[in-house]
């Protein structure tokens, strides 16, 4: 499976945006999907994560309550409501298809193939 990221932008403090993540084909139902970020001059962190099924979503402390991950087999894709942006926001955001091994759905490592990258760029 191939992966495309889309969806950031420039948007003031408190704003929303919707990232999607389209997937090449329909094998992208049999994926774990993750977020993850990376913000200048940091390391790549884990912002949320959903299972093949959708049943299980999980989060990342600084970003719970603000943010929310969705997919949709049918249309091959996944998503990322951020609402309530902050500065702190501010990066490229990734996404990633992979299979729950026990570590974590946190964990990198479990992710086989990523997407591009979004910017997203939160102004103060």
């Amino acid at each position: 499976v191939q992966l495309q990221a889309s969806g950031g932008g420039l948007v003031q403090t408190g704003g929303s945006l919707r990232l999607s993540c389209a997937a090449s084909d329909r094998t992208f139902s049999m994926y774990d999907m993750a977020w993850f970020r990376q913000a200048p001059g940091k390391e790549r962190e884990f912002v949320a994560a959903i299972s093949w099924s959708g049943g299980i979503t999980n989060y990342a402390t600084s970003v719970k309550g603000r943010f929310t991950i969705s997919r949709d087999n049918a249309k091959n894709a996944v998503y990322l409501q951020i609402d309530s942006l902050i500065p702190e926001d501010t990066a490229v955001y990734y996404c990633a298809a992979g299979h729950y091994r026990g570590s974590g759905y946190s964990v990198e490592g479990n992710y086989d193939v990523w997407g591009q990258g979004t910017l997203v760029t939160v102004s103060s």
